[in-house]
């Protein structure tokens, strides 16, 4: 590998410079990817292999960071399920599943084959990046993607989801389970097609209070986390969206914890303790503001993640659509100099 400082980092090691990749640093921000999204939706570049790859690359040439993440969609997973979903742009699944006679309409198949697609972007990748930087893998936790699948759309408030966990926990526990299962089999195979690294977003589960969380999501976080670790690759567990749930996240199998703009990153490490890994944690809007500002925020958060183990850094959550490329890189070359 030509440049590994994130795969050190990611062991505990320091590397001379602070590792920097962005989440979803391949999107809409570039203006070359939007040339990309000009010729085909985005559910055919999800699952065109070449696409993928060479939307995956643009920010490693434009930004200079230390890692790729492969470009797909957590909801992609939905193939092995035989639930259909629509990008308008935010996900839409027309038949939500709500009831005992929903799930028994899904299907379950192996992701190796009904996902088949995101198996050879992986291998697509590799070809292009050349050793050049590491490759990340991913996809959502189980209570996030459960979230897609019984709310049908985004929500704010989680009232399917959170009414099927409380008035029908045993069903709730039931697809938790199987979602932990087939999300264990869809980074095996990414990881077999070559995969450096892994991420599990959480993205939703900030919407639970902290006492469910633990009761009804955190044993199967913590299982796929597990099982996933003995694939030989290091594995972010990344959770957004209620500081309290960190504490939690720092209970996680994983090697290294994602955090996100809610706590200052120096209390975080105080929160996970200083001997681990952490990732994070950039406001994403703060990269609208002035370049002092850019700099002086993110000297602010490599100099924080000294009192770590090691540190990535990283944004609080995916960059915003808004954002000037240019100021994309100002912040890795901040980094990378801090």
């Amino acid at each position: 590998m030509q440049n590994d400082s994130f795969l050190r980092a990611c062991r505990g090691e320091r590397p001379e410079r602070t590792p920097i990749w962005l989440m979803r640093q391949a999107g809409r921000y570039l203006p070359e990817y939007r040339a990309v999204r000009a010729r085909v939706s985005f559910e055919e570049l999800c699952r065109t292999p070449d696409l993928c790859a060479e939307v995956t690359l643009q920010p490693i040439d434009r930004l200079g960071v230390d890692a790729a993440i492969l470009f797909s969609d957590i909801l992609v997973v939905f193939d092995a399920l035989g639930v259909d979903v629509r990008f308008e742009p935010s996900p839409v699944i027309a038949a939500p599943v709500r009831t005992r006679a929903d799930v028994d309409r899904l299907q379950w198949m192996d992701p190796r084959e009904a996902c088949h697609y995101v198996y050879a972007a992986v291998r697509a990748c590799k070809a292009a990046l050349a050793d050049r930087v590491p490759l990340i893998g991913f996809c959502g936790a189980p209570f996030t993607t459960l979230s897609y699948l019984v709310e049908g759309k985004t929500s704010r408030e989680f009232e399917h989801v959170k009414a099927l966990m409380f008035c029908e926990p045993g069903l709730f526990g039931q697809l938790m389970e199987r979602l932990t299962d087939l999300l264990i089999d869809y980074l095996r195979g990414q990881v077999e097609a070559g995969a450096d690294a892994l991420q599990v977003f959480d993205s939703w589960a900030g919407a639970l209070a902290p006492d469910d969380y633990r009761e009804h999501v955190q044993p199967h976080t913590a299982r796929l986390c597990a099982a996933v670790r003995e694939f030989g690759v290091p594995l972010i567990m990344f959770t957004r969206g209620n500081a309290n749930l960190l504490a939690y996240s720092a209970e996680m199998p994983a090697d290294v914890i994602g955090v996100d703009w809610s706590i200052d990153m120096a209390r975080a490490i105080d929160v996970v303790g200083p001997e681990r890994v952490v990732q994070g944690n950039l406001d994403p809007f703060a990269l609208l503001g002035p370049p002092a500002l850019v700099e002086r925020k993110a000297r602010g958060v490599v100099a924080a993640g000294r009192r770590a183990r090691a540190h990535i850094f990283n944004l609080g959550h995916g960059i915003s659509r808004h954002t000037d490329p240019a100021i994309a890189r100002l912040l890795v070359d901040t980094v990378h100099d801090a």
